[in-house]
């Protein structure tokens, strides 16, 4: 949803609420332009695209997909892939809804093929996935029929909600894609679908049509442009998407090293101390792994989180460490928020006192990177990602404990 900057917050009560004193010569704190810096691409800025892609790579790789097929008969893969061969999703006899223009306002309201192009761009991930693990070509067969469906007539998407529907949708599409065009032998019209993914998506989630929205959305849409530029190829939208991470994960998960304010997105209009306590919910304590929506609830939280994680997950397969960069963001909003998740006491000075749980399956990747791979001891988060296993499938999100619970590649 867009965020609206509320009612300023004055002087006194923000030297009294953060623990600030005004700066030298500052009337107000409304009227102050904050002391934060803008968010900044950081010590690993001269980092950047692999010489050649790594296919399939966006998300999952060929050694994590292998590692679970050998998987398959153990828990808990096992139920993860009962699971997903059991969802509608799966269906042989699923059929796509294409839309030339997909019309979406505020929380898919007007619904004019919003939830028909997440649902398909799910299936054909989830059919990508199935056929790599059982080698049954009637999945792939299955996810180029809905892709093709889409590339054959999508033009747009309009109405309030365009750009994060854009991201949802084209996440799950950048990682059908690249499974099939990599991994199956025929797919006749995959230059067309790279055209769409190019022309309709690619323009929208790497602008900045989300700068100052919630920043769940442009996590969520920079998620999607990481995946498209594997896809295509595309060194210049893999920098991009790179560099839109490194700005925004910083302003959207604290740490104390930050100073006494969250760090601002680049290019961010709300610049001012109140206007930056405002975008965080009025909340104006702050603590390592706060989010910027903790406030707000801890599903689209959640989904920031996770969005953060996957393009680092890509990013990884690529050959471009930004868990090394953000690890402690990650590390810090997964245990900060897990201890809520499961029942600790709220301090009154977090929110209110009050929080809106229900993070959802959303650890699962983030999870097996900095407790698996990095050796992080995390026992809070991973009793959150036990709750919801088996991770299921819905908006961008898809069948995670089978792809990543364990998996050491």
């Amino acid at each position: 949803m867009p965020r609206s900057v509320r009612g300023s917050v004055t002087a006194a009560a923000l030297a009294v609420l953060t623990g600030l004193a005004l700066l030298p010569g500052i009337a107000s704190a409304s009227d102050a332009k904050s002391s934060r810096a803008k968010a900044a691409p950081g010590a690993h800025a001269a980092l950047r695209a692999p010489a050649a892609f790594t296919h399939p790579g966006v998300l999952v790789s060929r050694a994590q997909l292998d590692f679970v097929r050998a998987k398959l008969t153990a828990e808990p893969w096992k139920s993860a892939f009962a699971q997903v061969k059991a969802s509608p999703l799966a269906s042989l006899s699923y059929k796509a809804k294409p839309r030339a223009v997909v019309e979406c306002g505020p929380s898919s309201n007007p619904n004019y093929g919003c939830s028909d192009e997440r649902g398909d761009a799910l299936a054909a991930y989830t059919d990508a996935l199935l056929w790599y693990l059982t080698r049954n070509a009637a999945y792939a067969k299955k996810a180029i029929e809905i892709m093709d469906a889409w590339s054959a007539v999508i033009t747009s998407h309009t109405n309030s909600n365009a750009p994060l529907q854009t991201g949802w949708a084209g996440a799950s599409f950048s990682r059908a894609a690249e499974l099939i065009k990599h991994t199956y032998s025929s797919w006749p019209n995959a230059a067309r679908f790279a055209t769409k993914l190019r022309t309709v998506y690619l323009p929208v989630v790497g602008g900045t049509a989300a700068r100052d929205k919630n920043g769940n959305w442009e996590l969520i849409m920079t998620d999607a442009a990481i995946g498209i530029a594997v896809f295509l190829d595309d060194k210049t939208a893999f920098d991009k998407a790179v560099s839109t991470w490194r700005g925004r994960l910083p302003a959207y998960i604290y740490l104390k090293s930050d100073g006494p304010l969250p760090k601002q997105a680049p290019g961010s209009k709300y610049d001012t101390s109140a206007e930056i306590i405002n975008y965080w919910e009025g909340q104006t304590t702050f603590v390592d792994g706060l989010a910027q929506e903790t406030c707000r609830d801890f599903g689209h939280t959640g989904w920031g989180i996770e969005a953060a994680i996957h393009v680092a997950e890509t990013a990884r397969i690529q050959g471009l460490d930004l868990y090394a960069e953000g690890k402690e963001r990650l590390r810090l909003a997964m245990g900060f928020h897990s201890q809520y998740e499961l029942g600790a006491a709220v301090p009154s000075w977090l929110c209110g006192g009050k929080l809106n749980t229900g993070i959802g399956p959303v650890f699962e990747v983030g999870y097996n990177a900095l407790a698996g791979r990095l050796g992080y001891s995390m026992p809070r988060t991973l009793q959150v990602v036990q709750k919801y296993r088996p991770a299921g499938a819905n908006y961008f999100l898809a069948w995670e404990t089978l792809t990543h619970a364990g998996n050491p590649n």
